[in-house]
């Protein structure tokens, strides 16, 4: 690259504003020995910009690694959407990805057990489109007005600042829907040592649209190509303390020494009028689409070939968000992607600043052009004075851009506060303990078991009342594991 070259020509030290700096070492003072002045302005620069290097990390996904490269698409999909990215067989999109742990602070272990985030950043040449998913398929709640709970449920107690078990399967005991999300996150799959060796998911259910304006449901699955591998609890621990950035560290010398990983994007897809026929709510985060009936479509392959050339600036700085949507794809009623699209964008401008999209991470490919102005980091401004619409004075620009609107969606029926009418909330997380290994089920129950047991017997009562319904041999078997540790 460019700013490669660039390092090895003379280059001179100025501050912020370009003024030069012939003393960096020293501090302007009465003397070599006498108090420094506080007419020091570059002491104050340089200081001031110190204490402001850390911007709020992520309340969840804090910890993180990123990495760049392209998408292929390898089959048109106008079929079912005019998404532009998706229409002919080798065209190549830039992508940003950030893998990250959920719950753990910036300074947290890669190897904890926790689903870990899986978040592309797709651009387009119609802006940006974010999926922003996870490692596991399915999320422990399907309403996103109870994320704040369970987040508080896993993150330390308020009063100890430290991470409580028993608070978790509290909220659990009282949460049947987060049954399925549990046979995922405590199997060995919520212990992974390597970001290039997971699948990610994006977990909503989206919309897409055809230019005849037909909807239909999808779900995003992306599966690694290096094949999956996981560790168990015990390797877990010990990588804590040996190198609790061990997927960071892997992902970065994979692709400093050309050993990019690559993931193939597979699409479900479901047309609206099946969902009656279904047995539990496609728009329900907690359920996965059975393969069986809804076949995964390969439609690309993403390669990672790029490091970030500065941490803070690429992976830190940037910003996805469920919201960020292009021509071709919706939000669907899901009631977690509809909290999400708001959360998200929310959250990067508390962190981020308003300006945060005129970041060069999250800045898009495309010309911005609206009559948004000012706020806090205004460095990519707009000079045109009219910043408003319908306008005479600058013939009515930004004009609307000429797009074939979809039709519209029906959407109708009382303003209420209820639950889904079909949680059926058991029968996946049965399903799924019957499609592990007995090592596998042997190692998801032992894994329960050593926090379970130290919790409170009503609370150890409700969830293994959970595990019987979903499968009588899983509850059994939680059962007796807290028994032995009871015992020790």
């Amino acid at each position: 690259m460019d700013r490669k070259n660039d390092s090895k020509c003379q280059s001179y030290h100025t501050d912020s504003f370009g003024t030069p700096v012939p003393n960096d070492n020293n501090s302007l003072t009465v003397g070599s020995d006498g108090p420094v002045l506080i007419e020091d302005v570059h002491l104050h620069e340089k200081l001031s910009h110190f204490d402001r290097e850390r911007i709020p990390e992520r309340v969840v996904h804090a910890k993180g690694a990123g990495a760049f490269g392209y998408f292929e698409c390898c089959r048109c999909m106008a079929n079912y959407t005019t998404a532009n990215f998706l229409q002919a067989p080798g065209q190549k999109t830039k992508v940003a990805v950030r893998f990250s742990t959920v719950i753990g602070s910036k300074g947290s272990a890669d190897t904890a057990r926790d689903p870990r985030g899986f978040a592309v950043k797709f651009y387009t040449n119609c802006g940006n489109y974010d999926i922003v998913g996870n490692n596991l398929p399915v999320f422990f709640i399907r309403d996103a007005i109870r994320f704040p709970d369970v987040i508080h449920s896993l993150k330390p107690s308020p009063d100890t600042n430290i991470r409580d078990p028993e608070r978790f399967w509290d909220f659990v005991s009282l949460m049947p829907e987060a049954m399925h999300m549990i046979t995922w996150l405590y199997s060995d799959r919520g212990t992974i040592k390597d970001y290039r060796h997971m699948d990610g998911f994006g977990v909503n259910t989206f919309v897409w649209v055809n230019k005849q304006g037909k909807r239909v449901f999808i779900k995003y699955h992306f599966k690694t190509r290096q094949g999956l591998e996981t560790i168990n609890r015990l390797e877990a621990e010990r990588l804590a303390g040996e190198n609790p950035d061990i997927s960071t560290q892997n992902l970065y010398h994979a692709i400093a020494c050309g050993n990019y990983p690559k993931w193939d994007l597979a699409v479900q897809i479901l047309d609206p009028c099946e969902v009656e026929c279904l047995d539990f709510d496609p728009l329900d985060d907690t359920k996965t689409w059975p393969e069986d009936q809804f076949p995964l479509i390969q439609i690309g392959t993403m390669t990672l070939n790029e490091n970030p050339d500065n941490f803070f600036a690429q992976v830190e700085q940037i910003a996805f968000c469920p919201g960020n949507l292009i021509p071709g794809v919706e939000l669907s009623a899901d009631k977690m992607l509809q909290g999400r699209s708001f959360s998200y964008f929310d959250t990067q401008r508390y962190r981020l600043g308003t300006n945060f999209t005129d970041l060069p991470v999250n800045r898009p490919i495309t010309p911005v052009c609206n009559n948004q102005r000012d706020g806090e980091a205004t460095y990519n401004y707009n000079p045109q004075p009219i910043n408003y619409s319908p306008n005479s004075l600058n013939n009515n620009n930004p004009a609307p851009y000429p797009i074939n609107t979809p039709g519209p969606k029906n959407v109708c029926g009382p303003v209420v506060r209820t639950p889904i009418k079909n949680p059926n909330d058991f029968k996946q997380a049965g399903e799924h303990y019957l499609s592990l290994t007995k090592e596998e089920r042997c190692a998801l129950c032992d894994n329960i078991a050593v926090e379970l047991y130290r919790c409170r017997e009503d609370i150890v009562s409700r969830v293994l009342c959970y595990f019987s319904k979903a499968n009588e041999e899983f509850g059994c078997q939680v059962r007796e594991l807290i028994c032995q540790y009871c015992k020790k």
